[in-house]
C-alpha cells in the first residue's frame, strides 16, 4: 500500500498517518474492517464512490459524485473505553477545515453527537464503528458538491446542504482530505495528551442550540428538554420538567 496515493507532494500530511485512495467501494467503513489486519498505523481510506454508504443505525447515506467520503482507521486506539469520544475530535477537525475554507465560522455549528451544520442545514456526518480484533473506524461524509434530495433523509431531520450550494466554493474530495488530515491529527494529539476536557470545552463553544429546547429520540421514547451541557463522558445533558437527563446515544431534533 502506498501512503502517497492521491496526495500532492507539497501537502503537509501528518507524520505517522497513511492514506489509501480507492475508486469505488461498498463503503469506506467496510474497507476499514476488511483492511485492518494490513494497517500498521492510523490510515485514511478515501473513495470516489460508495455503493452502499451508511449512516447512524444502519441508515443509507446518500453520496452524490463530488462529495467527500473517507474513513480514518485507528488500528489500536488507546483507552478503548473512551474511543467513542473521537466523534468530538473529528467534529472539531471538520469545523476548523470548513471555517478556514469559508471564512465564516459563525455560519457553522456542531450538532450532538456527530453532525456539522452550515447555515442551519446538515453539511457533514460522522460515524464511529469498532473493528475486531482491536481497532476503530471514523467514517466521515461531507456534502462538498451536492446535497441529497429531501426524500433521502429521515422525516423531521434537518435539511441537507452542500458546501457548493451554500457558499459557491468548489472543493475536490482530494483537496478536502489534504486539509482535514492535519486538522484531525492536531486535535487527536490534544486528546491523547490532555484527555477529553479541552476537546469538550472546544466542542461546546461551537455547539448548536445550547441553552435551547431540543428533542432526543431514543428507542421507544422521545425526551424534550433544554440542552445544558455535554458531560465528561460525552453524554448529552438535558434539563427536563422531570429533572436532568443524560443521554449516551440518540437522534436529536430541533
Amino acid at each position: 500500500m502506498s501512503t502517497d496515493a492521491g496526495r500532492r507532494p507539497e501537502a503537509a500530511w501528518p507524520r505517522g498517518y497513511g492514506h489509501l485512495a480507492l475508486d469505488s467501494v461498498t463503503s469506506t467503513l467496510d474497507e476499514a474492517a476488511r483492511r485492518l489486519p494490513e494497517l500498521a498505523g492510523p490510515t485514511w481510506i478515501s473513495a470516489r464512490a460508495q455503493t452502499r454508504a451508511r449512516g447512524r443505525r444502519g441508515r443509507a447515506w446518500a453520496n452524490p459524485e463530488g462529495n467527500f467520503a473517507a474513513a480514518l482507521v485507528l488500528p489500536d486506539p488507546s483507552d478503548p473505553a473512551r474511543a467513542a469520544l473521537r466523534s468530538f475530535v473529528a467534529a472539531l477537525a471538520l469545523f476548523d477545515v470548513l471555517a478556514t475554507l469559508t471564512g465564516r465560522p459563525g455560519a457553522l455549528a456542531l450538532k450532538w453527537p456527530n453532525d456539522v451544520l452550515l447555515n442551519g442545514g446538515k453539511l457533514a456526518g460522522i460515524l464511529l464503528e469498532g473493528l475486531l480484533p482491536s481497532g476503530l473506524a471514523i467514517g466521515i461524509g461531507v456534502n462538498l458538491a451536492k446535497a441529497p434530495a429531501p426524500d433521502q433523509v429521515e422525516p423531521g431531520a434537518l435539511a441537507p446542504v452542500s458546501l457548493a450550494g451554500e457558499t459557491g466554493l468548489q472543493v475536490t474530495p482530494e483537496d478536502f482530505l489534504e486539509t482535514l488530515a492535519p486538522a484531525y491529527a492536531a486535535w487527536e494529539a490534544q486528546f491523547s495528551s490532555y484527555g477529553f476536557a479541552p476537546i469538550r470545552s472546544a466542542w461546546l463553544a461551537r455547539a448548536a442550540r445550547i441553552g435551547q429546547p431540543i428533542t432526543a429520540r431514543l428507542p421507544g421514547e422521545d425526551i424534550t428538554g433544554t440542552f445544558r451541557d455535554v458531560d465528561e463522558d460525552g453524554q448529552l445533558v438535558l434539563s427536563t420538567p422531570h429533572g436532568t437527563r443524560r443521554i449516551a446515544a440518540g437522534d436529536i431534533f430541533f
